[in-house]
């Protein structure tokens, strides 16, 4: 089947391009939420409301309409976020035809001079609002497209409990209609009622962690089971990551290496596995609080719950790796091209990897880490565990 997605504006029906109305005027059912349905006039099409969730049911509403001629309504700019990227990660590119509208973006940068150069967009849109949290440094403007007028508090408080209270807001209310308005504010006195149709801009004001990899090992919770941050930098160093791919993080304890490898890019994915559930739990809450809440956590023991997961572009094991399988089953999983680093601490770990690298080749490195601290009046060296980094790409199918 084919579908037009159209996307109209705040300033609906009568703003939109004649060609653009004949779209809706020939079609056979017009799909759409409520706001998008409320813009656009009865006609001989029959209206029909997106079910919720959507998704789920994505698929039967999609095999119902076939043979019939499709416009599905969405705001703005379809493909800046919501369903018209949907539809084409669905159906392919080919299957989707899109009409779009001057985006709310576009609009909020218009209405504040803001360039797309200086511009972070997050999307709150049915997303963890917490993401937000890893576009924050001190003086960059975000544009966060709302959710519903519940969001301009929500990200207020947010701010402040993560140290960005002095940030300004401004909430810009239904852009491009005649009862546009704007309200301006701090994040930490933040009290305004806003329109349900809104996206919010901050200027940030507070101090932020670097997305450069090895953060400190305090902006983590853990409980002592925790990559440290030198070791952490070379891993990512080594693992690449780059826009768009997935990480598998095995034996993750408070899995700072997916949360580091998200916040490298906000395409980037990232599957922590752990068999402790209080570890698992503590892996999503150090996500969250680090702006990368969509890392998906799994609860259970490798290598028996990696069967089912999609397939990695990198893997980091940094726990267990003695153990049956484990290893193999990282490998073989991998996608060719692929990246698997792994750590050890013990005799058996070390001769596993040692094992690893005889077999497959790629790098393998002893690394000691001194720390200076008090002795007795004085001030001496304290030497970590040390610690066998395997280090290997796997190589392309022949």
């Amino acid at each position: 089947m084919r579908i037009t997605v159209v996307g109209i504006g705040a300033d609906g029906w009568q703003a939109l391009p004649a060609t653009t109305r004949a779209e809706l005027e020939t079609c056979d059912v017009l799909l759409g939420g409520p706001r998008q349905l409320d813009l656009v006039p009865d006609g001989p099409y029959e209206k029909r409301g997106w079910p919720s969730p959507l998704l789920p049911a994505l698929d039967d509403v999609l095999a119902e309409l076939e043979g019939r001629r499709v416009v599905v309504l969405a705001s703005g700019d379809p493909l800046l976020s919501g369903i018209g990227g949907t539809l084409v990660r669905r159906l392919g590119a080919d299957a989707v035809r899109i009409v779009p509208a001057v985006s709310s973006v576009t609009l909020a940068r218009a209405r504040l001079g803001w360039t797309a150069e200086e511009t972070d967009v997050v999307s709150a849109v049915g997303r963890d609002g917490r993401r937000v949290l890893r576009a924050l440094a001190p003086g960059r403007r975000v544009l966060v497209l709302s959710s519903d007028a519940d969001t301009p508090a929500a990200l207020a408080r947010l701010l402040t409990e993560h140290g960005f209270g002095a940030s300004t807001m401004t909430a810009l209310e239904n852009l491009g209609a005649a009862d546009e308005r704007r309200v301006d504010g701090t994040a930490r006195t933040w009290d305004h009622e806003v329109a349900p149709l809104n996206v919010v801009a901050i200027t940030c004001a507070g101090e932020a962690y670097s997305l450069v990899g090895g953060l400190p090992d305090e902006a983590f919770e853990h409980d002592g089971q925790l990559t440290k941050r030198d070791l952490r930098a070379s891993a990512l160093a080594r693992l690449a990551p780059t826009p768009g791919q997935l990480l598998w993080d095995v034996g993750a304890g408070a899995g700072s290496v997916a949360v580091e490898w998200c916040r490298v890019h906000p395409a980037n994915r990232a599957i922590a596995v752990e068999s402790r559930p209080e570890r698992a739990e503590r892996i999503a809450r150090n996500a969250g609080t680090l702006g990368v809440p969509d890392v998906r956590v799994v609860t259970g023991r490798a290598p028996d719950v990696l069967a089912d997961l999609d397939t990695p572009d990198a893997v980091f094991v940094g726990g267990g790796v003695a153990g049956e399988g484990v290893l193999t089953t990282c490998w073989q999983a991998l996608r060719p091209g692929g990246r698997l680093v792994a750590h050890g601490v013990t005799l058996e770990a070390e001769q596993a990897l040692a094992a690893r690298y005889a077999a497959h080749g790629g790098e393998l490195t002893r690394i000691s880490v001194e720390r200076a601290a008090p002795l007795g009046g004085l001030t001496g060296w304290t030497p970590a565990r040390a610690v066998t980094q395997w280090s290997a790409t796997k190589p392309d199918e022949q």
